[in-house]
């Protein structure tokens, strides 16, 4: 076994990766991570050092056009090559990303999870395992350092962790170096992809590695990738603490009633800073606040009611929830708007009113189509369906429990309420939305997501604009 085979062996056996694993998915894009964490994962497997089958997903991003399909080619080869099997799926991430309007990367990493996940399920595994490297870990504490974070963001990334129910994401190479892989690749010959965006250093993360950094490291005469992955491994022993600490004290502090957290405000104030922090962080995210909307000022501004606690004041925070002092109590709730069973049947060609809304279904061609908006920076109010593709009646009504449907750019069925979730919809859109229904399907929800399965392609003969608008 080499020095860096032994490394990882170590590191899995020391973080308590892949217990009982069962089968684990690799994640290989081709880069020298990946292909390194795919050489050293095999070898370990067939030197009885670790248990389970190993399968390789590919993820293919078509962004690169005849490049991104080589890696494909590159990842299938290699997979053969050692005999294991391997999944591929391509996504639309360009088209996830307008869809959204998020950031190519942003949209890449949330399409990877989503593909994983559902891999990882069909294929009966409990482990992800992906290839990020110390160097990696270092670049995610400069990059939280420059948004602003506290001592868990500067955890950075962890050995470990669950991303999705009982699934788990592990990072086995999280003790190596990038000098150490490529030296391990090139010591066995091994050929890896070059991602051509990755020199772009428009691209926030690319920026920190090819600049930033550098940098930073010319001032001084230690590692400084050896140094901030030492912060990070701190941040995360003092998280881990706190993170006890919390969990000890909540039984006693915490009441869940209805859509209400009820906390015990003199026994919060009692508590440790840091502690109390994180029992707070902890609640707001059981009612689906975003915690990148939240401020250290939030947290300071919430210990101080909970410190004066008394009837009559009330603290408004991102996402439409609140916090108020009554009789000693925090009371932490979101505002909720009754989900309506109200709906209207939508005539195509015609028009509709619900809610306050103003509902028009137009058919088009796809040229009359192209000469409005259409893959343009359109409305949210405004989508473009394949007639075709849409049953009859057509129905306008409000989110109903149970919903679920195949959004835009991912594969398979979600549900609906889980992926306003994931896609951090805020509460105030939430509680506005219109689904459209053709009995067989969700076909858009608005203004939020169209569904994957009636979306405009090159063989639509027949556009159908919808079109919402406040009466």
């Amino acid at each position: 076994m080499k020095p860096l085979e032994a490394k990882v062996a170590a590191f899995i056996h020391g973080n308590g990766l892949f217990a009982e694993a069962g089968p684990i998915l690799l994640a290989v894009s081709g880069g020298a991570d990946s292909v390194t964490l795919l050489g050293v994962m095999e070898t370990l497997r067939s030197a009885g050092a670790l248990e389970g089958e190993l399968v390789c997903v590919h993820v293919n991003h078509q962004l690169r056009g005849a490049e991104s399909d080589d890696d494909e080619s590159f990842v299938r080869e290699r997979a053969d090559t050692l005999g294991l099997p391997l999944v591929s799926q391509a996504v639309d991430v360009r088209a996830y990303a307008q869809a959204h309007k998020l950031s190519l990367e942003t949209a890449g990493r949330r399409v990877r999870l989503d593909c994983f996940a559902q891999i990882a399920r069909a294929r009966g595994c409990h482990w992800v395992a992906t290839g990020h490297q110390k160097d990696d870990n270092a670049e995610t504490v400069l990059q939280r350092l420059r948004r602003g974070t506290g001592f868990r963001g500067l955890a950075a990334i962890r050995p470990a962790r669950l991303f999705e129910g009982d699934l788990w994401l592990a990072r086995p190479l999280l003790c190596c170096t990038r000098t150490e892989i490529v030296a391990y690749l090139k010591a066995g010959n091994l050929r890896w992809r070059e991602d051509r965006t990755n020199r772009d250093s428009a691209y926030t993360r690319n920026y920190v590695r090819h600049r930033l950094l550098p940098a930073l490291q010319s001032q001084g005469c230690g590692s400084l990738v050896e140094e901030l992955s030492e912060l990070a491994a701190s941040a995360r022993k003092l998280h881990e603490r706190v993170a006890v600490q919390t969990a000890q004290a909540a039984p006693r502090l915490v009441t869940h009633v209805s859509d209400q957290v009820v906390i015990d405000a003199p026994a919060l104030a009692e508590l440790p800073q840091l502690v109390a922090v994180e029992l707070i962080r902890l609640q707001l995210s059981k009612l689906d606040c975003g915690e990148r909307d939240l401020t250290q000022r939030h947290y300071e501004s919430i210990l101080g009611l909970a410190r004066g606690a008394a009837g009559g004041k009330t603290l408004t925070l991102p996402g439409g929830l609140s916090v108020r002092a009554e009789y000693n109590r925090l009371i932490l709730e979101r505002k909720r708007t009754p989900v309506g069973n109200e709906s209207v049947t939508l005539a195509v060609p015609g028009t509709a009113v619900l809610a306050g809304y103003g509902i028009e279904a137009m058919v088009l061609s796809p040229s009359e189509a192209s000469a409005l908006d259409i893959g343009g920076d359109k409305s949210p109010l405004v989508e473009y369906v394949d007639l075709d593709r849409v049953g009859s009646p057509l129905v306008v009504r409000r989110r109903r429990s149970g919903d679920r449907f195949r959004p835009l750019g991912l594969t398979g069925q979600k549900m609906l309420g889980k992926f306003l979730t994931t896609a951090k919809v805020p509460e105030r859109v939430r509680r506005d939305l219109l689904v459209f229904d053709d009995g067989r399907r969700i076909v858009w929800v608005c203004p939020v997501r169209l569904s994957e399965d009636v979306k405009v392609t090159k063989q639509t003969r027949r556009v159908l604009r919808l079109r919402v608008a406040q009466e």
